[in-house]
């Protein structure tokens, strides 16, 4: 397809809006439809790191082991709501072959080849964009109260960051003090990843993509994607709850709620939600200066614009299921155990749904069914970190230029285990 085609990208998360920004930029006349603001849907809930540390897969030999011991825990980061596993079951089933030493070694290959890419992306969107002052540098920091734990909780990732050349620092109690002043003084050792970037307010960071998009003539839709019209193979029109929207051409992009129209566009993919949540909570009078993990408990502090946001955790459960806020209530005061000063008081609470298939990887590249549909979904806990990467990707597609590297691990037609 040549430039100037009219393009719908259905999704105004990171992911959809990124690719908006790349495809106009590339000459398409492009629309974005989503029935909410860009940026306030999943993409609003993150803790803003841009991890480029991100290599493992989301489940791995480790974590199946300690499986039961997590759901029996109330403070543990997974939960799983019954009523909802006979539908679940194919998905975990996948999800813990997966987990084979082999194919999580293959799989991490893969994901480290994206996160090996996202640097530039962001900052390309950085620099158009104007969003330089939402972007802080000092990588983000693990903690735990032994070295021993620290060890035991980091080992797959640091052999996988050693094996991709991803950078990190080891520190004792001393260093942990030169970083952060503020952490509980119980908290003996650290492990800085160094490279990752964080942003201040992950939903103004994609408004921000967005408003570039918007200045150069960009069109958002507020409606909701409900089908395609066909001619032929080819998808003539978007049908959406404000009417039909013609169209040379789809990107589809709408993270955890993809699935339905990826089947109405012929292509079966086995798509689940890991829902996730967060609190914000006031600044402390000495806050963070960086995102900070725990690694007893799995958790992330991140300190952003509004607040220090509290987020960790899955829950496993519909994505049209209420909110439970009773689990990340109840990780407050473990917060509070590592940052002394931190209050109590919660500012907002927040729940939203990662988009994660089986093997962790997410699905980039052209419909093997239909000629003008475009996929880009999938992304899982790293959607900020690889949204701008994966709309320079799909712009590549679109175009016919060599993305430069081989995408064929992210086709939605692959083997998933």
């Amino acid at each position: 397809m040549g430039g100037g085609q009219r393009i719908v990208v259905i999704g105004a998360g990171i992911v959809g809006t990124s690719c908006a920004f790349f495809l106009q930029r590339d000459g398409h006349r492009v629309t974005l439809v989503d029935p909410r603001e860009p940026g306030t849907g999943t993409s609003f809930g993150n803790a803003g790191v841009i991890s480029r540390g991100s290599v493992a897969p989301v489940v791995t030999p480790g974590l199946l082991r300690e499986l039961p011991a997590l759901l029996a825990d109330p403070t543990s980061p997974l939960a799983i709501r019954w009523a909802y596993l006979p539908r679940l079951l194919p998905w975990l089933l996948r999800l813990a072959l997966n987990a084979r030493p082999a194919r999580v070694e293959a799989l991490a290959a893969s994901i480290a080849a994206l996160t090996e890419r996202c640097d530039r992306a962001h900052d390309l969107v950085i620099q158009e964009c104007g969003l330089g002052e939402l972007v802080r540098t000092g990588g983000w920091l693990w903690v735990a109260r032994s070295r021993a734990t620290l060890l035991e909780a980091s080992a797959t990732n640091r052999r996988l960051w050693d094996r991709f050349g991803r950078r990190y620092e080891f520190l004792d109690a001393a260093g942990l003090r030169d970083l952060e002043p503020a952490l509980a003084p119980d908290l003996v050792a650290g492990l800085l990843i160094g490279e990752n970037r964080w942003v201040l307010d992950p939903c103004r960071y994609v408004q921000g993509i967005a408003r570039g998009f918007f200045e150069r003539g960009g069109r958002w839709l507020r409606a909701e994607a409900q089908g395609f019209a066909f001619e032929g193979p080819r998808i003539a029109a978007v049908a959406t709850s404000a009417g039909l929207l013609p169209t040379d051409g789809v990107v589809l992009a709408a993270g955890a709620f993809s699935k339905r129209l990826a089947g109405v566009g012929g292509v079966s993919v086995p798509l689940d939600a890991e829902r996730g949540y967060h609190v914000m909570l006031p600044h402390p009078a000495t806050s963070l200066r960086r995102p900070v993990y725990s690694c007893e408990h799995g958790f992330v502090l991140a300190p952003l614009e509004g607040g220090l946001r509290l987020t960790g955790g899955v829950e496993l459960a519909s994505p049209w299921a209420a909110p439970d806020f009773r689990r990340i209530r109840r990780l407050v005061p473990l917060a509070q155990r590592l940052l002394p000063g931190l209050s109590g008081e919660i500012l907002s609470e927040w729940q939203g749904c990662r988009p994660t298939l089986p093997d962790s990887l997410p699905v980039i590249g052209a419909s093997p069914t239909t000629p003008n549909l475009w996929l880009a979904f999938g992304h899982q806990h790293i959607g900020l970190t690889l949204g701008p990467l994966t709309g320079r990707l799909i712009a590549d597609l679109v175009a016919g230029r060599d993305p430069g590297f081989d995408l064929s691990p992210y086709r939605a037609d692959r083997d998933w285990v």
